[in-house]
């Protein structure tokens, strides 16, 4: 007997330490990580008062009270275990919100458990169950098999749900979840056939630290900076609610100027920020007794989670997060105010595509004035706009598979000539459904999905060719600019790419000049560097695009070997504004300076002509002369300038 103890207290001990691991591994959010806790402290009651039974009936003789207590309480909590570990399961799969709809599962369901509940009490007077023989042995009573019918129904219910719910679970899962159910059903055969052999409940703790492995990972599913859950959990949560068409909504909260907030406070700073903002929805979510589940999904973006039985508190909770939100977080003694734009969306009404609820999710700030009240999705969302976010690969891959991608042209005018000596080439993609997608939309998209390398040949070797073509050497243009984005400068073979296109078309190096963002100089490191080195000795030049939009960090602009810098047009429109007059005037001349020759971009007017003109920069580009015209029209335009010229 002392054997079997040793096997209770085992267990009893593998209990204790996984209840007291996952208390202490914060496994408080989501209701699967709930249940799990319920879960692991009914296996631990059972097991205890399994020890505690044990030790009555081999240490003492007497006090039968105390033994059948001690027996029902663990007969009790051992029916308990298996229907919160179906709940956990239930949970998991996250369909709840079906059983609840479904009568017959209602009312059969808890029929096992109520009968052996009621046996179990009915026991105290019948001993029909089980009763203490003349030697104060514990002893199993004829209707005993009614715990064993119960659990048994339970059991086969649970392994019917796992496999009628299996696409719901990855591998790994579906065989954690099954091997308890395997375990205790050999567990407790071997105890039917030799009642004395106690190990039902060490085969369900080598279960429950399958779970505790394989399913219960915090550390895959929790934020460390703010305790919630993580985009990993909102990802699989979400997914998992449209697969399982449940209704429900979600409370966005995007902080818009926390980029900005970080770079004042730092990255401990931001930290403590997160942690206050967490702590302030934490707060909300134990003031509400709803218990939703809540997420961090960096960048400032918080979500929360709300089911459909509880939606009707959607917007009490939406206008409480917005209120709080709209006091000042105190950081390190520095009172920092958040822009938080707080918006409620219901799912499926609203969006009913998980792809376009995350683009929504990431972009419903972009085009809404800040008004500090809580906002509606279905008021901010356009259906058309996001099925185009979540279909640009495939859009981006049919335009270069079938040639929907053009090249157009955009002038420019050189100050001193008199005439147009360049242009800039653009990209358009024009799509059968969506029309003219702007290069702002698809640009992102083929740098992600990595199209950006082939799109950038393909415009090299536009250009290319019609440099080539006999139509080029009539129009007297020197050179076409060409936009690299960030991604084309870090790749590996970029300089060994453009010459090899360049050495196709035979065209002379000096006809190209290639234009990079002051965007792309902050990512600048070895590869980049490399490329631009290679380029320029081949006689390629540069031109530094978007000038004076980003952080100017003039000692690296000194450093690359640039040739033009581009004025971006938010230095255009700068008359009523004395100071970035003088901003402006002061980098035109720092500019020249350095040897480096200007292009003004986003001219519309003859007086904003002149006025850059007077400051002596070389080259305009604009509206004023010519919007972006395909190439045709390209070559029209600057022939008839040629003629009015001669």
């Amino acid at each position: 007997m002392e054997k079997l103890l040793a096997f209770d207290c085992a267990a009893f001990l593998v209990m204790f330490v996984l209840l007291f691991t996952t208390i202490t591994r914060r496994m408080f959010h989501g209701k699967e990580n709930r249940i799990f806790l319920a879960t692991l402290a009914c296996a631990f009651i059972t097991t205890l008062f399994d020890s505690l039974s044990i030790i009555l009936d081999v240490y003492v003789d007497t006090n039968n009270i105390a033994k059948y207590i001690s027996h029902s309480c663990y007969l009790f909590f051992h029916s308990m275990l298996i229907m919160i570990y179906l709940s956990y399961i239930i949970s998991l799969a996250d369909v709840w919100h079906k059983l609840k709809k479904n009568i017959v599962h209602n009312i059969l369901l808890p029929i096992p458990m109520l009968v052996a509940t009621l046996s179990i009490i009915i026991n105290f007077f019948n001993h029909k169950l089980f009763y203490m023989n003349e030697q104060g042995h514990y002893t199993r009573g004829k209707y005993f098999a009614i715990l064993y019918i119960a659990g048994f129904t339970y059991a086969i219910y649970g392994i019917c749900f796992i496999w009628a719910n299996r696409k719901l679970f990855r591998l790994s899962r579906f065989c954690a979840l099954m091997s308890v159910f395997v375990l205790v059903f050999a567990a407790t055969f071997i105890q039917m056939v030799m009642p004395d052999l106690v190990i039902e409940m060490f085969a369900t703790t080598i279960g429950l630290l399958f779970i505790s492995t394989i399913v219960q990972k915090p550390e895959e599913n929790i934020d460390i900076s703010t305790g919630l859950l993580n985009s990993i959990a909102y990802s699989i949560d979400v997914k998992r609610n449209f697969s399982n068409e449940k209704v429900f909504d979600i409370i966005m909260i995007n902080i818009s100027n926390f980029h900005s907030l970080r770079d004042i406070i730092g990255f401990d700073g931001a930290r403590e920020l997160l942690k206050a903002v967490a702590g302030k929805l934490n707060s909300i979510n134990k003031a509400t007794k709803l218990n939703l589940d809540l997420y961090y999904l960096g960048k400032g973006k918080f979500r929360m989670t709300i089911d459909e039985d509880k939606r009707e508190r959607s917007s009490e909770i939406a206008e409480m997060i917005n209120s709080a939100l709209q006091k000042s977080v105190d950081v390190n003694h520095i009172n920092l105010s958040l822009i938080s734009y707080v918006c409620i969306t219901r799912c499926p009404y609203d969006v009913d595509d998980y792809e376009i609820l995350m683009h929504f999710g990431d972009r419903f700030t972009d085009d809404t004035e800040y008004s500090g009240n809580v906002l509606l999705a279905r008021d901010l969302f356009k259906r058309e706009r996001y099925d185009l976010f979540n279909k640009l690969d495939s859009i981006i891959e049919n335009a270069i598979t079938n040639h929907k991608f053009q090249v157009y042209y955009q002038p420019i005018y050189s100050t001193k000539e008199k005439r147009f000596n360049s242009a800039e080439a653009l990209l358009r993609l024009k799509d059968d459904t969506y029309g003219f997608i702007p290069p702002d939309v698809f640009i992102p998209a083929a740098e992600k999905s990595g199209a950006i390398h082939r799109i950038g040949a393909y415009v090299l070797e536009e250009v290319c060719e019609f440099i080539a073509s006999e139509d080029f050497p009539k129009l007297d243009i020197d050179y076409i600019e060409i936009n690299l984005s960030v991604t084309q400068c870090m790749h590996q073979d970029l300089a060994s790419q453009v010459l090899d296109i360049l050495e196709k078309y035979k065209v002379s190096p000096d006809k190209i000049n290639l234009e990079i963002t002051e965007t792309a100089t902050s990512h600048m490191h070895s590869v980049m560097l490399k490329n631009l080195h290679e380029l320029t000795e081949a006689g390629i030049t540069f031109s530094l695009d978007d000038f004076g939009t980003g952080y100017s960090n003039m000692q690296r602009v000194a450093t690359l070997p640039l040739k033009i810098v581009k004025l971006d047009r938010t230095f255009v429109n700068h008359e009523d504004n004395e100071k970035l007059s003088i901003v402006l005037e002061n980098t035109v001349k720092m500019i020249k300076d350095m040897e480096m020759e200007i292009v003004a971009e986003g001219i519309e007017t003859e007086q904003v002509l002149e006025r850059f003109a007077d400051m002596q920069c070389e080259y305009i580009q604009g509206y004023y002369f010519s919007k972006p015209i395909p190439k045709n029209d390209f070559i029209v335009f600057i022939t008839k300038h040629l003629r009015e010229a001669k």
